[in-house]
C-alpha cells in the first residue's frame, strides 16, 4: 500500500466535544450526543476514506490525538448504541490494524485494537460474568436481549395506561428523555414496539412532547427501509410532525424520477409501499401532498413525468379511499378543493360499467362545467386549477378520445375541447383555438381510415408525410396528436395487424416515444379491471409497450 496525499482532518474540535460528553450519565448529555451522531457520523466517514490510503503507522503519526478520539467513542455507549456509528468505527479500526506488523507502533496498535474489538462486539464489555451467566442457565448474551425486551414490554405498559391515571403517568420529562435514550438504538429490532407506543402516546399536555429531532431521526430510518413501523405509528408520526411528511413526499417523488423503468406498475407498487395513498385519507395529510405536488408541478413546468406520478398518485389514494368502508371518512368532493363542486362530482364518477352513450352524455357535462368555470371567471390561476384537478381525475380525458374514434363524429367539437383544453390550458395569444383547428384535422383524417376499407401502413404514415406541416403543429398540437393516434391504432381492432408499424413510424424521437408510452400505460392501466372484456386490448397494448 502506497502512501497517498491526504487532506487534512481537524480532529481537535470532535476530540474535545468527546471529552465533554464523558460517559454521557446526564440528560443533557445523552441529548448532546443524540444530537450530534448525524454530523459525527459523517465526519467518521471521512476520516474512514482518509485512512484507506495512509499507512498505520504514518496515520498514527500524522494524527497523534487518532487514538484517543476513537478509544473515547469506543466507551461511549450513546455513540456506539447507534448501529451506523458503531461500523463506521470499526472500518476506521480495522483500517489501523496491521496484517503484518513491521515495528512497535504497529504491534502496540494491534493489541490496543484487538481490546476494542473484543468490547464492540460483546454484549457485557468484559468476560468477568460468564460464570454467573452460566449459573444462570444462559449466556451473556441471551441474558441483555431478555433484559431490554422486559425492560421495553415494562416502559410500553406505563405508556399504555390511561393519562388521567396520575399515579403512572409518564412526566413529559421522562417521555422527552426516552425520545433521547432511543435515537441510538432506534434501528434495533427489539425497539420498534417502544418506537410505535412513543409515537402513539398522547399525555394531558396541550403542546407536542416529542422531540422534533427524534421525530425527524423515526422518519429517516422509515425512508431508508432500516425500520418497519405499524401504518397507525407511520399516520401518528406524519401527523405530529410536518417535516417528516413533507419529506416523506420529496423522497417519494425524487424516488419516482429517478426510476428508469415506464412500467406504471412499477411506479404505482412504489406508490404504494411509501404508505402516503394510505395516509392520505386523512384530510389533512392530503392537504399536504395535494400542495407538494402543485407546487412540483409548477418547478417542473407541467412535465409529463410528473404529471403521470401525480396521476397514479391520486389513483392509489382514491383506491385506499373506497376499499374500507367501515371506517368514517369525509365526503370525496371535500378532498378535491375546487370553486365548481359540481365539476368535482362530475370528474370524480367512475366510468366503468356505463354505456357508450351514457359516457358520451357526461362528457358534454365535464366540459360544459369546465367551460363555465373559463367563462365566469376566466385567469390564469383558476385554469390552473380546473387543469390540475383534470390531470389528477383524468380518465374521462381518455374516455374522450377513445369516442372520438369509436362513436358518431357528430360528437366531436366538445370532446375536441376537452382534449385541448387538458394539454394547452393556458390558451396564450388564443392557442388552443389554434390546437382545436389542427387537431380536428387530424381527427377527420383518422375517421376517414377508419372507414376506409383498405388496412395499410402506409395510408398512416401520410398523416406525417409532410414534415413542413407537422413542424409547425404546436407543441400542445403535437402531444394530441400522438394521444389520438395512439387511441386509433388501439381501438381499431382492423388496424391491430399494422399497429407496431404505425407505433414505430410515430416514435422517431425520443419525446415522443416517451408520450406514446404514456397513453398506452395509462390505457392499460384503465381498462385492465376484472370483469372488463377488454383482452385483445389489453394483449395489442402490452405488445407496443414491449416493443417501445
Amino acid at each position: 500500500m502506497t502512501s497517498k496525499p491526504v487532506p487534512e482532518i481537524n480532529i481537535e474540535p470532535w476530540l474535545n466535544k468527546v471529552v465533554e460528553w464523558g460517559n454521557t450519565t446526564s440528560a443533557e448529555m445523552q441529548q448532546d450526543v443524540s444530537l450530534h451522531l448525524p454530523e459525527l457520523h459523517a465526519f467518521l466517514l471521512q476520516m474512514c476514506e482518509t485512512l484507506k490510503h495512509m499507512e498505520p503507522t504514518t496515520a498514527i503519526e500524522k494524527l497523534p490525538a487518532l487514538g484517543q478520539f476513537l478509544g473515547r467513542l469506543c466507551w461511549n455507549p450513546f455513540v456506539i448504541g447507534h448501529e451506523d456509528t458503531r461500523q463506521t468505527l470499526i472500518c476506521c479500526l480495522c483500517c489501523l490494524n496491521s496484517s503484518e506488523p513491521q515495528n512497535a507502533i504497529e504491534r502496540h496498535a494491534n493489541s490496543w485494537i484487538k481490546r476494542i474489538f473484543c468490547h464492540l462486539l460483546s454484549s457485557s464489555g468484559n468476560g468477568e460474568d460468564t460464570e454467573i451467566f452460566a449459573q444462570l442457565g444462559c449466556t451473556s448474551a441471551d441474558y441483555y436481549d431478555r433484559l431490554l425486551k422486559n425492560i421495553i414490554s415494562s416502559v410500553i405498559k406505563r405508556l399504555k395506561r390511561s393519562p388521567q391515571n396520575t399515579r403512572n403517568e409518564f412526566l413529559a420529562e421522562e417521555v422527552r428523555s426516552l425520545c433521547v435514550i432511543c435515537i441510538p438504538i432506534l434501528t434495533l429490532a427489539e425497539v420498534a414496539p417502544l418506537l410505535e407506543a412513543l409515537l402513539l402516546y398522547h399525555g394531558m399536555e396541550s403542546y407536542e412532547i416529542l422531540e422534533g429531532y427524534f421525530l425527524h431521526a423515526i422518519n429517516d430510518a422509515i425512508q431508508k427501509k432500516k425500520i418497519v413501523l405499524s401504518e397507525s405509528a407511520v399516520l401518528s408520526l406524519w401527523l405530529r410532525h410536518l417535516p417528516s411528511l413533507e419529506n416523506a413526499v420529496l423522497d417519494l417523488l425524487q424516488q419516482l424520477f429517478a426510476l428508469q423503468s415506464k412500467s406504471f406498475r412499477e411506479m404505482e407498487q412504489i406508490i404504494k409501499d411509501s404508505y402516503l395513498p394510505q395516509a392520505a385519507c386523512h384530510p389533512g395529510i392530503f392537504r399536504v401532498t395535494d400542495y407538494i405536488f402543485r407546487s412540483a408541478i409548477l418547478e417542473s413546468d407541467g412535465s409529463s413525468k410528473m404529471i403521470s406520478i401525480i396521476r397514479l398518485f391520486t389513483h392509489c389514494f382514491l383506491h385506499e379511499y373506497y376499499k374500507d368502508n367501515s371506517k368514517p371518512k369525509l365526503p370525496l368532493r371535500a378532498y378535491f378543493s375546487h370553486k365548481n363542486t359540481p365539476l368535482v362530482l362530475a370528474l370524480l364518477r367512475k366510468a366503468e360499467g356505463l354505456t357508450s352513450i351514457t359516457c358520451i352524455q357526461h362528457l358534454h357535462t365535464i366540459v360544459k362545467r369546465l367551460r363555465s368555470v373559463e367563462s365566469e371567471e376566466s385567469s390564469p390561476e383558476n385554469d390552473f386549477q380546473s387543469w390540475f384537478l383534470l390531470i389528477r381525475l383524468e380518465g374521462w380525458v381518455d374516455i374522450a378520445a377513445e369516442q372520438l374514434l369509436t362513436s358518431d363524429p357528430e360528437i366531436s367539437d366538445d370532446l375536441l375541447w376537452l382534449l385541448a383544453f387538458y394539454y394547452n390550458p393556458c390558451d396564450e395569444s388564443q392557442s388552443r383555438g389554434r390546437t382545436m383547428v389542427e387537431a380536428k384535422a387530424v381527427y377527420e383524417f383518422l375517421v376517414s381510415l377508419r372507414r376506409s376499407a383498405s388496412i395499410c401502413a402506409t395510408s398512416f404514415y401520410k398523416l406525417f408525410a409532410d414534415e413542413n406541416k407537422s413542424n409547425t403543429w404546436h407543441p400542445c398540437t403535437r402531444q394530441l396528436i400522438r394521444h389520438l393516434c395512439v387511441t386509433f391504432i388501439v381501438f381499431c381492432p382492423e388496424w391491430h395487424s399494422v399497429a407496431k408499424d404505425c407505433v414505430s413510424h410515430m416514435t422517431q424521437t425520443q419525446e415522443a416515444a416517451s408520450e406514446v408510452s404514456d397513453v398506452l400505460a395509462r390505457t392499460l392501466s384503465r381498462l385492465d379491471i376484472p370483469g372488463m372484456e377488454s383482452q385483445k386490448i389489453i394483449t395489442i397494448v402490452l405488445k407496443l409497450l414491449q416493443d417501445l
